[in-house]
C-alpha cells in the first residue's frame, strides 16, 4: 500500500471509531479528520473547498433557512394545536393520525421540529385519554424518520447520496423520484407499528430506564434536552403565507426541473431575507452548521477513500464475493450492510463511504447503478434499533424516559421488515 493510502485508511478507522465512541461531537470529529487528510497530503485544498462548496451543502444550508421561517411563523405549532383537538375527539385513532400527519410533512420539513412540538403534546394527550404516552413517542420518531426518506429534500442522507452519485457520474434524482420506493417501506413500517410495535411499548409502561445524557451523539450531530429546541410560537398569518408560498415554489421548482435544487432554495432563502419574512440574524440561527459541518466533514473523508484507491481495492473484494449471486442478493445485502452501518455512524458518514462502492458494485455487475443509489438512501436514514441513531430518538427517549431496550425491541424487528420491503420494492420501481 501507498503512503497515502495508509494514512486515508488510518485516519478512517480513527475517525469512525470516535464517532462509535461518541465522545467527541460528530462534527469535531468529521472536521478533524479533514484536517489531518489535508495536512497529509492524501486531500488537495481545492477538493476540500469542493466538498464545502457542494450542492448539497447549499441545498441543504438553504432548506435548513426556509424550514425555520415557516417554524417562526408559528404555522407550525397552529398545525399541531388543531391535531390536538382531532385527539381529543377520535382518541387512539387521533393519535395515529396526527403522527401520520407528522410523518407527511417530514417529507418536506427537518423532522427534529417536528417531533419536539408534537411531542410533548402526544405525551399529554395520551395521558389525558388514559392510554401510555410509550406507546405513541418511539412511534412518533420513527413514523418521521420514515416520512423524511421520502423525498429527496425529506432528509440530509438523500441530499448527500444525490450529490455524490453526480460526482460519480450518474444522473441526479428527481424530488419525488423515490417517493413511491419510500412509501411502500413507509407503509409496511407504519402498520408494524400501529399493530405491534405501539402495543408492544405499552406493555413496558411503568419500568424506567436512565434519561439520556443532555447531549448524546446522533446521526445528524449533537441533539440535547427537548425544552431547549422548538418552541410553540403565535401565528402569524401573513408571514407564514409567504413563507410557505416561497417553500412551495422551490418545491415546484425543482420537482418541474426548472433549476436545480441547490439553485431553487439559495433562491427561495435569498427572497424570504429580502421580503422580511425571517431577518438575517434568523436565517443565519437556522443554519444548523453542526450538521453541514459534519457532511462537509465527512465528504472529505469518503473522498481520500476514492482517490487514493482504496475504494476501489474493497469494492473489487466485495464484487468477487457477491457477483456469482446476481444483482438482487447483491443489493439486499449492500442494503443491510448500510442498515447495520448507520446504527452506529451519522448518516453522513454511512452516505459517504457507502456511495461510490453501490456504483461501483452496479457497474460491475453490468446493471443500473440506480437501485443501488436507492439502497443506499433508504438504509441509511433506518436507524431504529438505538435511541441514539438519530436526533428525534433522543428526544422521545428523554422524555417518555424509556429503557434502551425499549429501542431495540421494536427498533430491530422493524429494520428487519423495512429491509425486506426495501429489497422487494426497489427493483420493482428501479429495475437492474
Amino acid at each position: 500500500m501507498e503512503f497515502n493510502q495508509i494514512a486515508a485508511l488510518v485516519v478512517l478507522v480513527v475517525v469512525v471509531g470516535v464517532l462509535i465512541h461518541g465522545k467527541l461531537r460528530s462534527d469535531v470529529a468529521a472536521l478533524s479528520a479533514a484536517a489531518a487528510l489535508l495536512l497529509l497530503g492524501v486531500i488537495r485544498p481545492v477538493e476540500v473547498q469542493g466538498a464545502f462548496a457542494s450542492p448539497a451543502i447549499i441545498a441543504l444550508a438553504c432548506l435548513f433557512v426556509i424550514a425555520y421561517a415557516i417554524e417562526l411563523s408559528g404555522l407550525l405549532g397552529l398545525l399541531i394545536r388543531q391535531a390536538t383537538k382531532l385527539c381529543a375527539r377520535l382518541g387512539a385513532a387521533g393519535l395515529w393520525l396526527v403522527m401520520l400527519a407528522c410523518g407527511g410533512a417530514s417529507a418536506f420539513l427537518n423532522n427534529t421540529p417536528i417531533v419536539v412540538l408534537a411531542a410533548p403534546v402526544v405525551k399529554d394527550v395520551a395521558t389525558s385519554i388514559g392510554l401510555s404516552p410509550k406507546r405513541f413517542l418511539i412511534p412518533l420518531s420513527y413514523v418521521t424518520i420514515l416520512g423524511g426518506a421520502c423525498t429527496l429534500i425529506g432528509t440530509s442522507t438523500n441530499l448527500l447520496v444525490n450529490d455524490m452519485a453526480r460526482n460519480a457520474g450518474q444522473p441526479v434524482f428527481g424530488i419525488f423520484e423515490i417517493t413511491p420506493v419510500a412509501l411502500v417501506i413507509a407503509a409496511v413500517g407504519g402498520l408494524y407499528l400501529f399493530l405491534v410495535g405501539g402495543p408492544q411499548l405499552a406493555k413496558s409502561e411503568g419500568s424506567t430506564g436512565p434519561v439520556a445524557d443532555t447531549h448524546e451523539q446522533t446521526g445528524d450531530g449533537t441533539m440535547g434536552d427537548i425544552e431547549l429546541f422548538a418552541v410553540d410560537r403565535p401565528f402569524e398569518p401573513k408571514r407564514a403565507f409567504i413563507a410557505l408560498l416561497v417553500f412551495v415554489a422551490v418545491i415546484g421548482g425543482a420537482a418541474t426541473g426548472y433549476a436545480p435544487i441547490a439553485a431553487a432554495a439559495f433562491a427561495g432563502a435569498i427572497t424570504l431575507i429580502l421580503l422580511r419574512v425571517i431577518s438575517p440574524e434568523e436565517a443565519y440561527a437556522g443554519l444548523r452548521p453542526e450538521v453541514l459541518l459534519l457532511i462537509a466533514g465527512m465528504v472529505v473523508v469518503g473522498l481520500s477513500i476514492e482517490v487514493t484507491g482504496l475504494a476501489a481495492s474493497g469494492t473489487e473484494l466485495l464484487i468477487d464475493f457477491i457477483r456469482p449471486f446476481g444483482p438482487w442478493v447483491a443489493l439486499a445485502i449492500l442494503y443491510g450492510v448500510t442498515l447495520f452501518a448507520t446504527e452506529f455512524l451519522s448518516n453522513a458518514a454511512v452516505a459517504v463511504l457507502i456511495t461510490p462502492v453501490a456504483v461501483a458494485l452496479a457497474e460491475s455487475l453490468g446493471v443500473e447503478p440506480r437501485p443501488f443509489l436507492v439502497a443506499v438512501m433508504m438504509a441509511a436514514s433506518a436507524a431504529f434499533a438505538t435511541p441514539f441513531g438519530y436526533q428525534t430518538n433522543v428526544l422521545v427517549f428523554q422524555l417518555g424516559k424509556y429503557k434502551y431496550m425499549d429501542f431495540v425491541r421494536v427498533g430491530v424487528p422493524l429494520n428487519v421488515l423495512t429491509w425486506i420491503a426495501g429489497v422487494v420494492a426497489i427493483p420493482y420501481f428501479f429495475p437492474f
